[in-house]
């Protein structure tokens, strides 16, 4: 990708992020945004439909900084001992814009943005089905498995968002895994 469309894109990600921190995002004008990026009008349009695509790629950071992480499970020989660090990067990420995410995954936040942020959360799970092997998930259609594991996922993330003060993302993380486990552990068998 050319390193000005880059740039640009970078700037108006960042500057929605900052702007969307500080007020609701139906305050917010493409105005605002280009404004507080440092850009042209034009150049939003020639990058972005509208705000809320634009919400949605910045924070598709935290999931590209989760899946960079996560690596691949099948080099794993033993079960994973507490939350994986992929995890861990990916809550960090949600912590450092836990205003943003309450606002676009609560009630009156983005349909767009929540459902991108589904879609990537199902992708991340899938992907960590098929390469663990799915042997505790055998005959289960592996889009009901991952609609299960990503609804789960995001109503604890939900949930933590919700807290005031917000519990420290290894909390978080703990939570989330414990979940993800089950009673049994049924990961780990």
């Amino acid at each position: 990708m050319d390193t000005r469309v880059e740039r640009t894109r970078r700037a108006l990600q960042g500057a929605l992020l900052e702007l969307a921190r500080e007020r609701p995002l139906d305050d917010i004008t493409v105005g605002d945004i280009t404004e507080h990026a440092d850009v042209h009008r034009s150049s939003f349009y020639q990058h972005y439909a509208d705000k809320e695509t634009l919400l949605a790629d910045a924070l598709d950071g935290a999931v590209d900084a989760a899946e960079a992480e996560l690596g691949d499970l099948a080099e794993f020989e033993q079960p994973i001992e507490g939350p994986p660090h992929a995890l861990t990067v990916y809550l960090s990420e949600i912590a450092a814009n836990a205003e943003v995410y309450r606002r676009v995954l609560g009630d009156r936040g983005s349909a767009v943005v929540a459902a991108r942020v589904r879609a990537r959360i199902d992708v991340l799970v899938r992907e960590g089905i098929t390469q663990a092997g799915g042997g505790t998930y055998a005959g289960l259609p592996i889009d009901v498995v991952a609609a299960g594991i990503t609804g789960s996922a995001l109503g604890v993330i939900g949930a933590w968002l919700e807290r005031d003060p917000l519990p420290p993302v290894d909390v978080a993380a703990d939570w989330l895994w414990r979940v993800l486990l089950g009673p049994s552990g049924a990961w780990r068998a």
